[in-house]
């Protein structure tokens, strides 16, 4: 970047951290200038346009530390707009930088928006990714990595190294066509492929007897995956955020959306032993390998791939029950995870929320509660703050699923701030379902089959269920959540499977505290882009 440049993007930083209290002094600031261009490469063989950051496919490794600040300058070099989500970042009072058509507009062609935000209070394995129409197919993510603070302990000893797998379904095809195909109305076909790390075949390299760190994410459109080390159990550590319980699996399914992690004591004989995902629940199953390369390896990988299980939804079902929060060990602030007794809260509200596949205007459509969403040209955040008539209405969909007619709409529910809100996600098709909710993590306190009732509370972990920002719901099945709703602003709650989400299956919480306050929720950022109705306000 030029010298001017450069002064102007700190003259402007030191603006913004004046105009809103964002930071503790005592908190370090790290600067980052993320180009995004087009390229071409061949993942699968086949040469196709892709979306590149700083020229890199997967984007840049994003480690930080909890509380740190990030000012993160994007320049936009595509010919059509752009925006970065942080999935799993709860951008604590600070929707603004949420990244997502909602509460942002989107970076135009040629030009920048620097993102200013903090990992408040959080650590773990997460992941940013395009929320721009279906650029996501063609790349622009990464992994984002919040180590804890020195002073604050983790529950197992450092390991000998970090290893982040970004895995996910792909496709030759290019995403523009892509998106043509959702925009007339057609499904999305089946992927070509999976991809560790932008490639069909990754290599990892570690010494005998140590043990590793490998963050693992599924960074793909639609399709869920199963992990597997041959030779190894796979000891989960955190997911999402959460210390969990440590136990070994064989194997380990990670489903749309998702990210763990998993520690890997290289106790075998030195030689090259296969890393393995392959998609799950599909009837052509993809499969794409790696290598944990022991450094004084004798021998390349061999023998027969290790197997998936032979199990499907209810043997992934039982899997995710074990996942379990570890109330004695901390996160990112020093006092026990289970200090916090979200079993004992009285419930404020309940939602249950039902996906479904309706056709509408003759085109194939997703709906929540028989709305399917559609992003106005405003985004609902600005127009929330600079009172905008027209671009939405609260409780705009039904809080539980009543039949009718599906119909295109902007759904958003208004709920109150520290609200303690139960979400039950009715899933009566027969294919998987994932859930993400911007802004916050919420306890996963039941899975089961059929439909939910009342009655199925009886289930519920209400203990030690562990907390994540994305979570499975199986076919003819149902998910139950706890939401403290502690961050005010609005916050998109949206299907993880991308063409699902283009196509309808999401919505926004509206978190809202009738006593406006800085302490409660920040001021837009003096940077903030303006578009649709919100064009000539100021802040």
């Amino acid at each position: 970047m030029e010298e001017t440049s450069l002064i102007k993007l700190v003259l402007f930083v030191i603006v913004a951290l004046l105009s809103i209290s964002i930071t503790k002094a005592d908190d370090p600031y790290k600067f980052f200038t993320w180009t995004v261009t087009y390229g071409n490469i061949a993942p699968l063989g086949v040469p196709q346009q892709v979306i590149l950051i700083n020229g890199q496919f997967p984007g840049p490794k994003l480690d930080c530390v909890t509380n740190d600040n990030i000012v993160l300058n994007v320049i936009n070099k595509l010919n059509e707009p752009f925006l970065l989500t942080w999935n799993g970042i709860k951008q604590r009072k600070n929707s603004w930088q949420d990244g997502v058509l909602g509460t942002n507009c989107p970076i135009p062609p040629n030009k920048n928006f620097t993102y200013i935000f903090q990992p408040k209070d959080q650590i773990g394995s997460y992941t940013y990714f395009p929320s721009t129409g279906l650029h996501r197919a063609a790349g622009g993510f990464g992994a984002l990595n919040v180590q804890s603070r020195p002073r604050i302990p983790i529950p197992y000893a450092n390991p000998a190294g970090d290893f982040s797998l970004l895995i996910g379904d792909w496709f030759k095809t290019n995403y523009k066509t892509l998106q043509q195909g959702l925009d007339a109305g057609k499904a999305l076909p089946f992927p070509d492929g999976l991809l560790i790390n932008g490639q069909t075949r990754s290599s990892f390299t570690g010494e005998q007897g140590k043990t590793y760190k490998f963050r693992v994410s599924n960074v793909g459109l639609s399709t869920s995956f199963n992990f597997r080390i041959q030779g190894h159990k796979l000891k989960v550590v955190e997911v999402e955020g959460s210390h969990v319980i440590q136990t070994l699996y064989d194997s380990i399914d990670v489903h749309v959306g998702q990210s763990l992690s998993i520690l890997v004591t290289l106790d075998q004989a030195p030689k090259d032993y296969y890393i393995v995902a392959s998609t799950r629940f599909t009837k052509i199953v993809l499969t794409a390998t790696g290598a944990l390369h022991y450094s004084n390896s004798q021998a390349q990988v061999s023998g027969p791939l290790p197997s998936a299980p032979a199990g499907e939804f209810h043997w992934s079902m039982q899997q995710a029950r074990t996942f379990r929060w570890n109330l004695t060990a901390n996160a990112a602030r020093p006092n026990p995870q289970g200090s916090f007794h979200y079993g004992t809260i009285p419930i404020s509200k309940t939602f249950v929320l039902a996906n479904s596949a309706p056709v509408i205007n003759g085109k194939q459509r997703y709906a929540v509660n028989q709305v399917s969403f559609i992003n106005p040209d405003t985004p609902l955040k600005l127009a929330d703050y600079f009172n905008i008539p027209g671009v939405f209405s609260l409780n705009s969909i039904q809080s539980n699923p009543s039949g009718g007619a599906a119909r295109l709409g902007t759904s958003v529910l208004g709920v109150s701030h520290h609200d303690f809100i139960e979400v039950v996600f009715q899933n009566d098709e027969n294919a998987m379902q994932s859930w993400h909710l911007d802004g916050y993590d919420f306890w996963v306190v039941g899975f089961g089959a059929g439909k939910w009732n009342q009655g199925s509370r009886k289930s519920y972990n209400l203990i030690d269920a562990l907390t994540r920002h994305t979570t499975q719901v199986y076919p003819n099945s149902w998910t139950a959540i706890l939401v403290s709703l502690d961050n005010q602003g609005m916050w998109n709650l949206r299907s993880a499977m991308w063409p699902r989400q283009y196509g309808g299956q999401q919505l926004y919480l509206r978190v809202w505290n009738t006593v406006q306050s800085l302490a409660n929720e920040y001021n837009p950022p003096t940077n903030v882009l303006l578009c649709g109705k919100a064009v000539g306000r100021h802040p």
